[in-house]
């Protein structure tokens, strides 16, 4: 099967391009946006629905600074150490998840800070809300035909324009379901039965680790890095990093006792 009649540009008008990637980051953050709201009505957002904007607005600059600046030093520093001008050169892709996590966690930090809240009580709530956006960034990977897998003979096989004549693994639409559907699925139920905030959050660290670093067999590792150790992409040392953080949160979520408001203390 070729992936190349799906053209990455939705319309052209003149130089202006809409695209099918920034397309699919509108639709995460709109249905995330509606999943707050939800939250907000079931008293588990600890503020009211006027501070949803705003909270995404926040969201959407860090997960952008993050993402940017992971990619810089952790996966092509070699070439912006040589070129610095092309930092500011997003246009030419190069946005690393780990990082839209960093800069996610820091904008919501500042936030809580901001309305005297603690960080868990609003990094739940993003958990929650942003795990389905990435079922629609990696649709997006998967229309631009890029961060495609490796080569394989299975059936799932699809042959990407800029993957070579072979047959790969659709790597995103895995990403894709795993992390954006099934974990989505996990967390949702789990926001409703722990007793303190701070576990929905701890959960989407492992599941996102476990899913992302078993997924990372299948998928093409970026080739100026290649493997770490004969074995490992850079992908999979950064997740083996948030399995480890998965726990060390949730222990402090357990020392720290915000209680859930959806739970009856009597729970």
């Amino acid at each position: 099967m070729n992936q190349s009649w799906i053209d990455p540009v939705i319309l052209s008008l003149g130089p202006l391009q809409v695209r099918w990637y920034s397309l699919m980051y509108v639709i995460g953050y709109v249905v995330g946006g509606l999943i707050l709201k939800y939250l907000a009505n079931k008293k588990f957002w600890p503020l009211g629905k006027e501070e949803i904007d705003k909270y995404i607005t926040s969201l959407i600059i860090g997960m952008f600074l993050g993402a940017r600046l992971f990619y810089v030093f952790f996966y092509n520093w070699d070439y912006y150490s040589e070129n610095l001008l092309d930092i500011f050169s997003v246009w030419k892709g190069g946005l690393s998840f780990h990082g839209a996590v960093v800069g996610m966690c820091l904008a919501t930090w500042r936030f809580a800070r901001k309305h005297q809240l603690h960080f868990f009580q609003i990094a739940d709530c993003m958990a929650v809300a942003g795990t389905p956006g990435l079922l629609f960034g990696r649709l997006g990977n998967f229309i631009n035909g890029e961060l495609y897998g490796r080569v394989t003979s299975s059936w799932v096989g699809i042959v990407f324009p800029e993957g070579g004549p072979f047959p790969r693994h659709p790597s995103q639409l895995y990403e894709g379901l795993l992390e954006g559907v099934v974990l989505f699925i996990i967390l949702f139920a789990v926001h409703k039965r722990q007793r303190f905030y701070g576990v929905a959050s701890a959960v989407f660290l492992l599941g996102y680790g476990v899913f992302r670093f078993l997924i990372e067999f299948f998928r093409e590792p970026d080739s100026q890095l290649g493997y770490y150790f004969g074995l490992f992409t850079m992908g999979q040392i950064l997740c083996f990093v948030m399995i480890l953080g998965s726990f060390v949160m949730l222990m402090f979520a357990r020392k720290i006792g915000i209680r859930n408001p959806l739970i009856p203390r009597s729970y």
